[in-house]
C-alpha cells in the first residue's frame, strides 16, 4: 500500500470509529422517543382517572383530577368510553399545568346540558394568583388524544360566555390529536362565540396551538368551532366541517337584530392578532353573515392571516366575504399552496 493509501485508510478508520457510536446513539435516542410516545399515558401521570373499568371513570373523578392539576390519564379499560359530565371540570389557577391525556379512548360529554372544561385566571373562585391575571404564564392547559362532545355553554355569562366544550382565559392552551363534535353556545350575540372552544387572553400574546384535531357540527352565534378576542392561533393538520354561525345581524348588530352570524368555523376579533392555518381542511361550514370558514377582524389593522397548504371549500357566507368563505380585515393576507373556493 502506498503512503497516500495508508493515510486514507487511517482517516476512514478514524471516521468509522467516530460515526459508529454517534449513529448507535441516534438510533437509541429515536427508539427512546418512540417508546415515550407509544407508552401508556398512565406511566407519566400524576393522577389516573379510573381503575380499569368503564364504570370507574366518572364525572366526579374527572372534576377532582382537573382541580388537582398535573398530568391526568385514564384507565377505563381497553375499549373507547364516554364519560357523561355532571359538572363542569374547572382548573384551579395555582396549578402549573393541567394535561388531559385520553389515550385516544376517552370522550367527555356535556350531554347537551353544560360546558365540559373551564380555565379562567381572572376568576377569583378558581383562586386569584396575580393582579395581572390576563397575562400570567400559568396554568398551562393541554388536551391531547381526547374527544369532547355535546358541550353546551348556552346561558353562561362569565366573561361573555361561549366555549361549549372548552373556555379559557389567561395562561396557555394547547390542543393536540383531539376531536370536537356537536358542541354549542348561545345562538345570538354580536361578539359571542366558540361552539367548541372560546379563548380570551394568552400569556405574552402567544398563540393557541391546535394540531391534528377535528371540529365537527358546532353551532353558535359566531365561530362555531373556534372563537376568541385578542388572541392569536396556529392551526396545523386539522379539519373543520359542518360548523354553522347561526346568529343574525353581524357585529355591531344591525338595528332590530340580536347580532352575530359570522365565522362559520373560526371567529377572531381583536387588535394585533395573527392566524396561521397550515395543512388543514375547512369545508362545508356556513355563516349567516360573514366568513363561512373564517371571520378575521384586526381592529387596529395590524393583524395577519396566513394560509399554507390548506383547502378551504364550500363555506358559504350569506352576507359578506373578502374571498370565498373568508372575511378579512387586517394588515396582510397570505395564501400559498392552497385551494380557496
Amino acid at each position: 500500500m502506498t503512503r497516500a493509501g495508508a493515510v486514507a485508510a487511517a482517516v476512514l478508520a478514524a471516521l468509522a470509529g467516530l460515526l459508529a457510536p454517534a449513529t448507535a446513539s441516534a438510533v437509541e435516542a429515536r427508539a427512546e422517543t418512540r417508546a415515550r410516545i407509544d407508552a401508556p399515558a398512565t406511566r407519566q401521570a400524576d393522577t389516573v382517572v379510573g381503575s380499569g373499568t368503564p364504570a370507574s371513570c366518572t364525572s366526579r373523578a374527572v372534576v377532582r383530577a382537573v382541580a388537582r392539576g398535573g398530568v391526568i390519564a385514564f384507565d377505563c379499560g381497553p375499549q373507547p368510553v364516554t364519560i357523561a359530565m355532571k359538572k363542569t371540570a374547572k382548573v384551579v389557577n395555582t396549578s402549573a399545568k393541567v394535561v388531559l391525556d385520553g389515550g385516544g379512548l376517552v370522550t367527555l360529554s356535556g350531554q347537551g346540558q353544560r360546558r365540559i372544561l373551564y380555565m379562567n385566571t381572572c376568576d377569583r373562585a378558581q383562586v386569584w394568583t396575580t393582579s395581572h391575571c390576563n397575562d400570567q404564564a400559568e396554568p398551562r392547559l393541554v388536551v391531547r388524544r381526547m374527544r369532547f362532545v355535546d358541550g353546551d355553554a348556552t346561558g353562561e355569562t362569565t366573561d361573555g360566555g361561549g366555549g361549549g366544550a372548552i373556555f379559557v382565559r389567561g395562561g396557555r392552551l394547547r390542543i393536540v390529536d383531539s376531536q370536537f363534535a356537536g358542541n354549542r353556545c348561545d345562538p345570538t350575540g354580536p361578539d359571542l362565540g366558540g361552539g367548541a372552544v372560546r379563548v380570551l387572553d394568552q400569556h405574552r400574546d402567544r398563540p393557541v396551538v391546535v394540531r391534528r384535531s377535528s371540529f365537527t357540527g358546532g353551532r353558535c352565534s359566531n365561530g362555531s368551532a373556534l372563537s376568541s378576542i385578542g388572541v392569536s392561533w396556529r392551526v396545523v393538520s386539522s379539519t373543520f366541517t359542518d360548523n354553522r354561525a347561526v346568529g343574525r345581524g353581524a357585529n355591531p348588530a344591525r338595528p332590530g337584530t340580536p347580532g352575530g352570524g359570522s365565522g362559520g368555523a373560526i371567529y377572531l376579533d381583536g387588535d394585533a392578532i395573527h392566524l396561521t392555518v397550515e395543512d388543514s381542511t375547512i369545508s362545508g361550514n356556513h355563516a349567516r353573515e360573514g366568513g363561512g370558514a373564517i371571520f378575521f377582524v384586526s381592529n387596529d389593522r395590524t393583524g395577519t392571516l396566513t394560509v399554507r397548504g390548506s383547502t378551504l371549500t364550500d363555506n358559504p357566507s350569506e352576507g359578506f366575504e373578502t374571498i370565498p368563505g373568508v372575511f378579512f380585515l387586517g394588515a396582510s393576507r397570505t395564501i400559498t399552496d392552497s385551494v380557496v373556493r
